[in-house]
């Protein structure tokens, strides 16, 4: 299968275009280079070609050929968005539906839609599932339900969207993200030997690996199209629903001597148990390997042999919303999130050419 997946160089990209390699599919990526800065660590043996070009840009041209579009390129995470809700819109919602058109124009059949758990926003007592209200608190988790409306209404015999709703993230990567949940704090536990938190942690967060998500995708693009057509998944495992604090406490299990301690209630409000069964009803063979704890665990390996330092859980480059914020400090990017091209200084009379 011919498959163009976008985001190639972010955290969760950087791992799904190597599986698909290995499974022996035809991978072309397209990523616009905002976190290109860095690697983490040595973590793939192959990548995919990828045209480093801004989702806004994408023509029939890159599109022809294709059997399948994996769009993961959007503006990430919740704090970016109440920032710059505007260019969130912009590139999160128009963009993607402009994408998944262009696709069915030209003779894409598949689509994959990387959505996400955060869609249900505030939940109750009761675990929710793909029928239950959407609640978004937030821009980022208001263009996910935008964008799932508007490509729905574009399926048809020709053209089949399949929608992920992945749980909230965490594992190695090479493009690593220390900006999410079990990341952040097991980054804290490296480098600080503590994980204090401003809240109670009694907030629920569902929680799968990056890999379990890779295996997701891979599965949905090779299962039977009447089985995913127009359907949308919760991805992860109904057992791995954790309040907050149980995941800082797994990860102080897997560093020794780390102290953790917790503060009143906090101002993030959202919480909710999701259930995953769905998933495995259509995708028998998808079995999430990770839970929080082996999770917690491989980043304390990882972090020792790297020999993980602050400075490193610290840069830029690992955080979203830090990254794009020095971009556009720098004049990298524009407000509208373009990229400016930069002076390069004339050689010298007399100097080496």
């Amino acid at each position: 299968m011919n498959i163009l997946v976008t985001g190639t160089e972010g955290y969760l990209g950087s791992l799904l275009a190597p599986e698909l390699l290995r499974r022996g599919h035809s991978v072309t990526g397209l990523d616009t280079g905002f976190y290109r800065a860095g690697w983490l660590y040595h973590g793939t043996d192959q990548t995919a070609r990828t045209l480093i070009k801004d989702l806004r840009d994408v023509s029939s041209d890159d599109l022809r050929g294709m059997d399948a579009v994996v769009h993961m390129a959007e503006l990430s995470n919740d704090p970016l968005g109440q920032l710059l809700p505007t260019i969130t819109y912009d590139i999160n919602h128009a963009g993607s539906v402009r994408l998944a058109r262009l696709a069915k124009a030209a003779g894409v059949t598949r689509f994959v839609y990387m959505s996400s758990c955060s869609v249900y926003g505030v939940g109750g007592a009761d675990f929710v599932d793909e029928r239950s209200d959407v609640n978004p608190q937030t821009a980022y988790a208001e263009c996910k339900v935008l964008v799932e409306r508007d490509l729905r209404e574009l399926a048809d015999a020709s053209f089949s969207p399949t929608f992920l709703r992945n749980a909230t993230a965490f594992g190695a990567s090479p493009r690593m993200r220390f900006d999410i949940v079990l990341n952040n704090l097991s980054g804290l536990a490296c480098t600080r030997r503590a994980i204090t938190m401003t809240s109670d942690g009694t907030p629920w967060r569902p929680l799968v690996h990056a890999l379990d998500i890779a295996q997701a995708i891979a599965l949905v693009l090779e299962a039977p199209p009447e089985r995913v057509h127009n359907e949308t998944f919760n991805v992860g495992a109904t057992d791995h629903n954790y309040r907050v604090r149980e995941i800082a406490e797994l990860v102080a299990q897997a560093f020794p001597g780390c102290a953790v301690q917790f503060g009143e209630n906090g101002l993030d409000n959202r919480s909710y148990r999701v259930n995953f069964d769905k998933i495995r009803r259509a995708l028998p063979d998808f079995e999430p390997a990770w839970d929080a704890g082996r999770g917690a665990q491989q980043l304390a390996d990882l972090f020792s042999r790297i020999d993980l330092q602050a400075s490193d859980f610290n840069w830029r480059g690992y955080t979203r919303l830090t990254q794009l914020e020095y971009l556009l400090r720098t004049g990298q990017i524009d407000q509208d999130f373009y990229w400016q091209p930069l002076p390069v200084p004339a050689r010298r009379e007399g100097s080496p050419a």
